[in-house]
């Protein structure tokens, strides 16, 4: 059975599963995480089969601070930029792993690199200074569906698969964090996310390579299978006239009869924060497909296209 833990009762338990080397879906600013200590490869090994998910898929792990990420990861030069500037935040750093860094093979995928993130959410601060530990954590779903950014959508998905559920409420930001790799000669955009990349080449003073990987036998970082955030309907992209028997997920004004609306005011971040929340009740409609609107390709607009044409692509 899974837990549904609350309050400073329900941290205490969380932090006491996760020592015991048990699964706890714990809240996030972006989404909910499937965490558990990046150092147990048992625990480890067990976010995979929960999930379904790949092994040759790293996972990010996710630590208190910038000195606790420092002991796991080499972060130097624009890594250490960008950290200083983003993090608490939705911002994860592919950088150049420690050898003595303790974590499992399993979370890297055997690379010689590790996605690392500081979360922002006072919530999951709390429980990482109390674990006093790095947690790896993907979103807390089946591989390849939509993400969960309430904990009922985890209770709904994984219900027995779990020990717990840490709820936080509502996550704030509604789509994974923005991967950067700094592992290389220059930055390089992975995946776009929370953080806007505008942001991010404001604070370098130079532009990302933009070109936002897809690698479904190899990936370095999360978010590069091609499929990917996929509800049980065919979604289908840029539609401003849907089909009758088709359910029509809106962007802005001028949808009356939209199923669902992302934002009326077409503001970008309240689009972020509604995703997959919409995503997940529409999918329970009865309708023959999701009809998405088109969402402007800037700022966390990259984001959410990203997340749709994954959520789009053949199965």
């Amino acid at each position: 059975m899974t837990e549904r833990l609350e309050g400073e009762a329900g941290l205490t338990r969380a932090v006491a599963l996760l020592r015991a080397g048990e699964l706890v879906a714990i809240p996030t600013e972006t989404v909910y995480g499937l965490a558990a200590d990046a150092r147990n490869g048992e625990a480890v090994a067990a976010i995979f089969e929960a999930k379904g998910r790949p092994r040759f898929n790293p996972l990010i792990s996710h630590l208190a601070s910038l000195e606790a990420a420092a002991e796991v990861g080499v972060i130097e030069g624009a890594a250490l930029e960008l950290a200083q500037t983003f993090w608490p935040g939705p911002l994860t750093l592919v950088v150049p792993l420690r050898a003595d860094s303790g974590l499992s093979s399993l979370v890297t995928a055997g690379l010689d690199t590790v996605a690392l993130r500081v979360p922002a959410l006072p919530l999951a601060h709390a429980l990482l200074t109390a674990l006093d530990g790095p947690l790896a954590a993907p979103s807390a779903n089946p591989s390849g569906k939509i993400s969960p950014s309430t904990a009922g959508h985890v209770a709904e998905s994984l219900a027995g698969r779990i020990a717990a559920v840490l709820d936080g409420g509502p996550a704030e930001v509604g789509v994974e964090s923005t991967i950067v790799d700094c592992s290389g000669p220059s930055p390089r955009l992975l995946r776009p996310g929370g953080l806007p990349v505008e942001a991010l080449e404001a604070a370098l003073g130079a532009p990302l390579n933009h070109e936002a990987p897809t690698n479904d036998t190899a990936p370095n970082a999360p978010g590069q299978l091609s499929s990917h955030y996929a509800p049980g309907k065919p979604v289908l992209l840029n539609v401003t006239k849907p089909a009758k028997d088709a359910l029509f997920l809106a962007f802005g004004p001028g949808y009356p009869h939209a199923s669902a609306n992302l934002s009326l005011a077409g503001d970008l971040r309240e689009a972020a924060a509604n995703l997959f929340a919409m995503l997940h009740a529409l999918d329970t409609q009865p309708g023959s497909a999701i009809a998405v609107a088109p969402v402007p390709h800037h700022g966390l607009g990259l984001a959410i296209n990203d997340r749709l044409t994954r959520a789009a692509a053949p199965r």
